[in-house]
């Protein structure tokens, strides 16, 4: 057995898993077969690309699922006799059943220094909790939410100037990185392993597109982060103004003092565009009215001194 190359199942749907099958088959890997989401489903996922193209690159099989834990589905892929799992860029939790498949495991990765933002939305939740790095951690996959053991991880700092579309770049990168350099290992079950310390565990919940509502009595930097949070390609931080809600794509933190109520559309010293907040304000620059176009946020001038929906939770 140790003289037969191990037989690979990639699973994968958003552009971290592309962007990593790609490093693969750049570097000269083999690759076995490709399982990856029905379009149609794709399509309501934030981020998801189509694999037809690295499939044809590679001359495998591509499988598309709507849920990769039905027996119908984990019969197909034990046809497919996989000795190792990739599972990047994968939204859905593996099974047991698909689990105990692969002789030498499925490997995962997840988008913080686990065990820490184990769960839903890990570098949103970063950006949104003021964090001054998140990382990603290459890790193997168990029946638990993020608790297998960890093979690697990169830090990854979070800069002014990210927002959750860089920060899911670096961190596709970092993986990318770790992939490349412990595939041989995984081959041959040789790759380090250690256990999760749970004392140190956080478990994120899921965000949905209606938790973007933005608190205008939050402090400017707390909104500046809500923001680049849930920024393309998600949602995005939205406001309401007469009935009608507009979505705040790019802002940048404004000035120290206002004496505007939170809310309230103001004009700054320099002309631009901002909007009072809980310790001064927000500096609006990419806003779209629901149903529209984007724009620049200079397009909100004739509304100056409206106020908008504070928001707050209940």
């Amino acid at each position: 057995m140790d003289d037969v190359e191990p037989r690979i199942l990639f699973v994968g749907a958003v552009l971290e898993g592309h962007r990593c099958l790609e490093a693969l088959i750049e570097a000269g890997e083999r690759v076995d077969a490709i399982v990856t989401l029905d379009p149609a489903l794709g399509a309501t996922t934030s981020g998801w690309v189509p694999f037809d193209d690295l499939a044809g690159r590679l001359g495998v099989p591509l499988l598309t699922v709507r849920d990769l834990n039905r027996p119908e589905e984990v019969a197909r892929v034990a046809e497919l006799r996989p000795d190792l799992i990739l599972v990047i860029g994968w939204t859905r939790l593996l099974g047991e059943a698909l689990l105990a498949l692969p002789r030498l495991g499925a490997i995962g990765f997840h988008a913080s220094l686990l065990p820490r933002y184990r769960g839903r939305a890990p570098v949103n939740w970063a950006i949104i909790n003021g964090e001054a790095e998140t990382g990603n951690t290459m890790f193997y996959l168990d029946p638990g939410v993020d608790t297998g053991d960890i093979i690697d991880q990169r830090a990854i700092p979070i800069e002014d100037a990210d927002d959750c579309a860089t920060l899911y770049d670096k961190v596709a990168d970092a993986a990318t990185e770790m992939l490349l350099e412990h595939l041989p290992g995984l081959r041959h079950g040789t790759a380090p392993r250690r256990r999760q310390d749970e004392r140190l565990a956080t478990v994120m919940p899921r965000r949905r597109p209606e938790d973007g509502r933005i608190d205008w009595t939050r402090g400017r930097r707390a909104l500046f982060d809500w923001v680049r949070a849930l920024t393309h390609p998600y949602p995005g931080a939205f406001t309401e103004l007469a009935g009608r809600r507009l979505f705040v794509w790019r802002a940048e933190t404004g000035r120290a003092e206002t004496t505007a109520r939170p809310g309230t559309l103001v004009e700054g010293p320099d002309g631009a565009i901002e909007v009072a907040t809980g310790d001064g304000t927000l500096r609006l620059r990419a806003v779209q009215w629901e149903g529209e176009p984007e724009t620049a946020a200079d397009s909100l001038r004739p509304w100056l001194g409206a106020t908008f929906a504070l928001g707050v939770a209940a």
